[in-house]
């Protein structure tokens, strides 16, 4: 199989060096080809034919979204990467690429570390995204269950939380998914999105001013309530705990599971432990297989487990694993997602107080 080709544009000299060094160090990746700047990064394009671009996001003349435009007026499928620091400008700029058509992100590393820790950095965060996102997947995931589901659940079963986990491609699929739920839904959402601090309290924000939901980054102490939507704060991971009648949020900073904090699986393990069989969990987009220990765990408790099909997921990883383990109870389109989660949640009955901790009593 030849190797990835990889065009990096960035307009620090240093920058490209480090980044070149790291990637041609991989006998999967090739550098292509290198620009200090938007415009010459888009004739190059032509003459290189990469296979995919890291993309600085602040560059003099045109800047990374002005270029991920043109890139994506003239190359709709080629995968961009946007390389942006860890400041809240920085996310900000990263969430508006990714509405623009980015394929992920990476933060670069920062000017305090060395040589060998920044090395590591891009070794450990770019180069997967560049072999998943470029089509060299290691594995390939059937696109319907490998068998059928073991626990067979009633149509009419009660729905008291809804659990979302989500990685590359998740922003937009959230952007797509929350927006269209109703004021009235009557269960409280608890989300995982892999991103760092600053990136999770904007997404947030970003939300909750395009949906009837109210959308929060969480925070310890925070009691779930219908119709609110809570995000995992980057850094942290988020589970959930009873006080009296109400559940509440609480963060921790264990290890990172599956090298990601938050983590899918540790919020789906809680969540199940607090609700039982009233669990219905949506799995999206996003590399890797977070997630699916955590959805057999809510399967097993008696909940359910729906995940996002491949044609519309940016990397069929996370969704594709739970597929494959034969976890998934429903596989929908990104688009009919929120209606088959209303749908559901709205078949069962509701109690008299949402709120109300009701997990256990098997109802």
């Amino acid at each position: 199989m030849p190797p990835i080709r990889v065009l990096v544009v960035d307009d620090s000299a240093v920058v490209r060096k480090l980044l070149c060094e790291v990637l041609a160090s991989n006998p999967a990746l090739e550098v292509a080809g290198t620009a200090p700047n938007g415009n010459i990064a888009l004739a190059k394009i032509p003459q290189i034919n990469p296979d995919l671009i890291t993309l600085d996001i602040e560059m003099p003349g045109l800047n990374g979204l002005q270029t991920l435009g043109e890139i994506r007026k003239l190359y709709p499928k080629l995968p961009v990467i946007m390389c942006s620091t860890l400041t809240e400008r920085g996310a900000a700029i990263t969430l508006e690429a990714l509405a623009l058509g980015a394929s992920d992100y990476v933060t670069k590393p920062s000017n305090s570390e060395s040589l060998a820790a920044s090395k590591g950095q891009i070794q450990q965060e770019l180069v997967p995204k560049i072999i998943c996102l470029a089509g060299r997947r290691s594995a390939k995931f059937s696109s319907s269950p490998t068998h059928l589901p073991a626990i067979q659940r009633s149509a009419t079963q009660r729905i008291d939380v809804l659990a979302i986990g989500t990685s590359t491609g998740g922003p937009n699929a959230l952007a797509e998914v929350i927006p269209r739920f109703p004021a009235d839904l009557p269960v409280p959402v608890v989300v995982v999105q892999h991103m760092p601090p600053l990136f999770t309290r904007l997404l947030a924000e970003r939300l909750n001013s395009r949906s009837q939901l109210a959308v929060h980054e969480g925070e310890a102490g925070n009691v779930l309530k219908p119709g609110e939507a809570w995000i995992a704060p980057g850094g942290y991971h988020m589970t959930l705990v009873q006080k009296g009648t109400d559940v509440a949020l609480e963060l921790n900073q264990d290890p990172p599971e599956n090298s990601c904090r938050p983590a899918v699986d540790v919020l789906f393990r809680s969540v199940a432990d607090v609700y039982g069989p009233h669990v219905l969990a949506v799995v999206m987009t996003g590399m890797g297989a977070d997630g699916l220990r955590g959805a057999r765990t809510i399967r097993e408790s008696g909940g359910e487990v729906f995940v996002q099909d491949e044609e519309t997921s940016v990397v069929w990883g996370m969704p594709g694993a739970v597929v494959a383990a034969g976890q998934a109870d429903q596989i929908c389109p990104l688009e009919r997602i929120s209606a088959e989660v209303v749908r559901r949640v709205n078949a069962g009955p509701r109690p008299a107080n949402t709120r109300l901790l009701q997990a256990k009593t098997k109802a």
